[in-house]
Order: C-alpha cells, then sequence, then structure tokens
C-alpha cells in the first residue's frame, strides 16, 4: 500500500495495517503479551543482533502499537515513528536525545503549560538550558538567537491555549542553516491540518491524549523523523557512537545507531536508549484505543475547526462579556494570514476569550455552563473549557504567564462535536448567570 498514492482518508483507516499479518482481522488486534517466543536460538540472534525485524518485549515494541506507529509516520510523511506513554514523554525524550551531553534549546514562549514548567525545574538538572525567543515571530532576527551550542527550535504549530500561529518554513530554513533540527508540536493540529515534515520539520511529536485519539479515554505520545536531516555533524556526536548493543555478530564490530538504522536513527535511538531505559512504554489496548480514534480524524477534527470559529465569531460579537477573542478564522486575527497558508482545512478547534468582569463573575460564568465540561483536556469528542491561567497554566509565575500571553481571565474552549447551536446558547446562559448582584454590567 505504501507504493499507491492514496488519500489521506484511505490512509487513516488503512496504512499500517495488513490483516494477512494478523489472522485476517479486520480491526488491529490487542496483543495483550509481555514477551514473544524467539522460535529457537538463531533467530533470537538475528533479532537482538537486528538482522530481522521481529518482535523482542512489549516494552521496546508491540505488533498494535507498531500499527499505530506506522500509521502515523505514513499520515505525516515520516520516516520513522515511535508511541510513548504520554505527550509529555515525547517532548523530553525527543529533547534529552538532541542534547543530552548538554546545550541549549530555543524554544517559542507559547506552549503548554506543563512543557514551560518542566523546562524550568528538570531540564536545566541535566545540563539542558532554555531559551525563549524574542523573536519567535521575526525570523530574519532570529537567527540571532541561536547560540553556537542550541541544539534546536522548539515550537508549536497551533499554540495552547492562545492559538497562535507561527511562520513553519521560516523557521525551519533559520534551523538549517545553523545545522539544527526544527522540533513541531502539533498535538492541536493533527496531520489532518497540518503536516510540519511538508513544512521543513525534522522532528514532530504529538500528545495523542487530545485530537489524534479524540475520545479523553488515553494517554500516548508520539515523535516522528522526516529522514532528511543529517545526524551524522559534530553537533550531535552521540548519534555516531558505535555499542557494543549494536555490533555486527558475524565480525564482533560495534556499530552506530547512524550504521544500524540509517532511515530513522532518532526514533530508533529513543526506542534503545529512552524507552527501553525510562520506560515509558504505550500499552497495547490504549494503542488499539487510538487506531480507532484515528479512524474518524478527518470528520472530528473538521466539525470541531467549524464549531470553533462559529464560537468564536459569536463571542467576538459579545462585547458586553468579551474583551477580546482569539482564533485565527477571524478576520482581525494576526494570525489570519499564516492559517490562509499552512492551514487550509482550518487552523484548529480550540480559541481563547477574554472575559470581562471580576473573578467572581468568571467563577460564576463557569460555573453556570452544563453542556461544555470543565476540565484541562483538548481534542475530545466532547466541548471543553477552563480558565487557563488557574489550571493549565496554573504552575507558571506572573512573569512566565506574561511570557507566554496568558492574560489573567483568559478562558480556553476545545470545540467538540455538539450542535454549535446548542453551545452558544449554553454560553449565552452562563454569561446571564454571572451577573452580580448589582444589575446587568455596563454594555458599551
Amino acid at each position: 500500500m505504501t507504493e499507491r498514492s492514496l488519500g489521506f482518508d484511505t490512509r487513516k483507516v488503512r496504512a499500517g495495517y495488513d490483516p494477512a499479518e494478523h489472522n485476517y482481522a479486520i480491526s488491529p488486534p490487542i496483543y495483550q503479551t509481555t514477551a514473544y517466543d524467539f522460535k529457537d536460538v538463531e533467530y533470537a540472534q538475528k533479532l537482538f543482533a537486528f538482522e530481522v525485524a521481529g518482535n523482542l518485549y512489549t516494552r521496546v515494541g508491540n505488533p498494535t502499537v507498531a500499527v499505530f506507529e506506522q500509521r502515523m509516520a505514513e499520515l505525516d510523511g515520516a520516516a520513522g515513528a515511535i508511541a510513548l506513554g504520554s505527550g509529555m514523554a515525547a517532548i523530553s525524550y525527543t529533547l534529552l536525545n538532541l542534547a543530552e551531553d548538554g546545550g541549549r534549546i530555543l524554544s517559542s514562549p507559547y506552549l503548554y503549560g506543563g512543557s514551560i514548567d518542566s523546562f524550568k525545574k528538570l531540564y536545566p538538572k541535566f545540563g539542558v538550558h532554555i531559551d525563549y525567543a524574542e523573536h519567535i515571530h521575526d525570523p530574519e532576527k532570529l537567527d540571532k538567537e541561536i547560540r553556537p551550542d542550541t541544539k534546536t527550535i522548539f515550537i508549536e504549530s497551533i499554540s495552547n491555549p492562545s492559538a497562535s500561529l507561527l511562520d513553519l518554513r521560516a523557521i525551519a530554513d533559520v534551523a538549517h542553516r545553523h545545522g539544527i533540527p526544527l522540533v513541531v508540536d502539533n498535538t492541536v493540529a493533527t496531520p489532518y491540518l497540518l503536516r510540519p515534515i511538508e513544512h521543513g520539520a525534522d522532528l514532530v511529536v504529538y500528545s495523542a491524549t487530545k485530537g489524534l485519539s479524540g475520545h479523553g479515554n488515553i494517554i500516548a505520545g508520539l515523535v516522528l523523523e522526516s529522514g532528511a536531516f543529517d545526524w551524522g555533524t559534530e553537533k550531535f556526536p552521540h548519534f555516531a557512537e558505535k555499542h557494543y548493543t549494536l555490533r555486527d555478530h558475524a565480525t564482533g564490530e560495534y556499530r552506530s545507531y547512524l550504521e544500524v538504522f540509517p532511515d530513522a536513527p532518532f526514533t530508533t535511538r529513543i526506542r534503545f536508549h529512552y524507552l527501553n531505559y525510562f520506560g515509558a512504554a504505550l500499552g497495547p489496548f490504549d494503542a488499539y484505543l487510538a487506531l480507532i480514534g484515528i479512524e474518524t480524524l478527518s470528520e472530528r477534527i473538521a466539525k470541531q475547526v467549524s464549531t470553533a470559529g462559529k464560537i468564536a465569531a459569536w463571542l467576538d460579537s459579545r462585547k458586553d462579556y468579551v474583551e477580546w477573542v482569539r482564533h485565527p478564522s477571524l478576520p482581525d486575527s494576526p494570525y489570519h494570514a499564516l492559517a490562509e497558508k499552512y492551514f487550509p482545512n482550518g487552523a484548529g478547534g480550540i480559541l481563547a476569550f477574554g472575559f470581562k468582569g471580576d473573578e467572581a463573575q468568571r467563577e460564576r460564568f463557569l460555573n453556570a455552563v452544563e453542556l461544555l465540561n470543565y476540565h484541562v483536556n483538548i481534542g475530545d469528542a466532547r466541548t471543553l473549557i477552563v480558565d487557563s491561567p488557574n489550571n493549565t497554566h496554573g504552575e507558571l509565575e506572573p512573569s512566565e504567564k506574561d511570557r507566554a500571553d496568558v492574560p489573567e481571565n483568559l478562558i480556553r474552549i476545545s470545540a467538540g462535536l455538539e450542535d454549535p447551536q446548542d453551545l452558544i446558547d449554553d454560553l449565552n446562559r452562563a454569561f446571564a448567570a454571572s451577573e452580580d448582584s448589582g444589575g446587568p454590567r455596563d454594555k458599551s
């Protein structure tokens, strides 16, 4: 099937899976097993020497998980993919695999709060330091922010919670001029809305917990590599390190990941170093649920994008309760042009708005919503609402919220699959319920 040119919707249902290899089961089976028989000693030796492809132990690979990985590789146009136990594992394994000898990460300031907090608390302990780009919207000036020990540029394709967009191709060009890769967290967009590799990204990470699976019932992550980046440079010497575990069993010669896995050295190194020994493995049942979710990816995301646009436009008309609205579909959005350039299917199902009122009114508003669920996930079949400064970005200090452009009155909505008018009616009732005892607020 990989030799034929198939459409996205065909690949999301069929890619990476051949029923003939699985007793002709139409749906990928759940291989709920820890380990696998090696047939005989010779076959085991070939497996451990990477001379044949097969299953060793479910911590580093499982047939159900492999279908998930292969399907996502085809959807994203990637040379290699690895599924992990969470989106945070995907980010941490990626950045540590890049800078495990120490170095710097140049990051967009517009990120998920957990990413920002981990950058502050965890990475410096391992000799990895995070620089937040001051000119992420001006790639010509971004050049000057890259230092000799900068190992990568890290961005979100659609930021959480404000739906900020960046010029991916221009940022990729900056990274490549300095011999470093561009890492794109594509969680909000999913490959239905954006395939970052087509725009110069070298590595793509996902929290598959969100829109990819789409039903709020798993925790999962992914790392994908383009296959185009040269990992054999002096900036990344660890990829050329030779290991006993990669030795040629015929000659005993130690080999490197670049030699044994030239097509996908990055994700394979994560598999046998970080996944193998840090152990954030994805279980086969969760991989199965992710596969089922991906089968409806286009339909779900298209509906969520449409609903988000309708809610954003309605909120933009409610100046009595809403200070501002952030969604790239709005004509006055600073990201409208980038949305048209990179997101022909729409720029995501999340939006944010500034609640016009005090903290007590904001709390009454959130307590009054009925259809919108108040919790922190995104990309769910259900529409979700949160006051991000107090939860998804609650770890951040005031100065960090300012840098991430997350004001205290920001409320984030992740559009689901309900009827848009029902959601708008629910928000309208909640706005009315937020009124204080002094009567209606100023409508000006």
